[in-house]
């Protein structure tokens, strides 16, 4: 075969071909914005955490006077150890529960969709309750929870895996898709029960959805305050969240102190 001819046209556009210029006026833009966006709320929650209610006239200005004994009042006001080990312990278990039995569920609807009616009917009944709103249940959920005695930690960790199921039997199931039947059949062949083609075959699979599944259920259960106020009416059984509304009162609200135990701990929503 003959070599193929470059002409000179094409010879001078590979040759001058003019190298991508990095947009630094754009780059300096955006990192000044990500820099406000992350210190911004941080300076807000600080300088309003140091300071008095009659300095509050400004919010964004430096305290002219710190007064460090907010932090040991909200210490005492909120109980913030007791509230920080209830809302870690809820978090950690529903992650922990939710990744296990959600990813299972998903997956055992997923490859029996197409043979079986009843585990398509189930998908569809699962995936629908995304579209009703937490209001329309509150109150029956209220009842029920209150006749089981479930308003406590551990009964709203069960809870908080069990609304997760919509959501999530929704993105493992897209994902399950994408997994080979034969890598199961070939486990099974080697005498691989269900539950062992799923843990050592399937779930360290779905690790990157693991992954996403984690992160919305740490978001959601650490950021949440309508279901635990409605269903933990212990104080000891309280979370960080209910922490702060010690603070609202019938005519003003104290946000010197509702701001420390932002302060203390990393909160997802900054």
């Amino acid at each position: 075969m003959e070599a193929a001819q470059t002409t000179p046209t094409t010879t001078k556009r590979l040759h001058h071909k003019k190298p991508q210029k990095a947009n630094y006026t754009l780059t300096a833009v955006l990192a000044v914005l990500a820099i406000f966006a992350i210190l911004g709320p941080l300076y807000m929650t600080f300088v309003i955490a140091v300071k008095d209610p009659s300095q509050m006239l400004n919010v964004l200005s430096w305290p002219k006077v710190f007064h460090w004994s907010n932090f040991a009042d909200a210490w005492q006001m909120t109980d913030f150890p007791q509230k920080f080990m209830n809302t870690l312990f809820i978090t950690v278990v529903n992650i922990v529960f939710t990744v296990i039995t959600n990813s299972y569920v998903a997956y055992v609807i997923t490859r029996n969709r197409s043979s079986n009616k009843f585990f398509n009917f189930l998908y569809f009944y699962l995936v629908s309750a995304m579209f009703i709103p937490f209001n329309v249940v509150m109150l029956p959920l209220v009842k029920e929870v209150s006749a089981f005695h479930m308003d406590n930690v551990l009964g709203i960790t069960v809870l908080y895996v069990i609304f997760g199921l919509p959501m999530n039997t929704f993105l493992y199931s897209g994902f399950v898709k994408q997994i080979p039947i034969a890598l199961e059949e070939a486990a099974i062949m080697d005498g691989a029960s269900p539950l062992q083609v799923f843990f050592k075959v399937v779930f360290p699979m779905l690790k990157p959805m693991h992954a996403t599944v984690a992160i919305l259920s740490f978001m959601w259960t650490w950021n949440d305050f309508l279901m635990p106020l409605i269903l933990l009416s212990d104080p000891k059984q309280q979370t960080l969240q209910l922490a702060q509304y010690v603070f609202q009162g019938q005519f003003s609200t104290n946000y010197n102190l509702a701001s420390l135990p932002i302060s203390w701990c990393w909160h997802p929503y900054y």
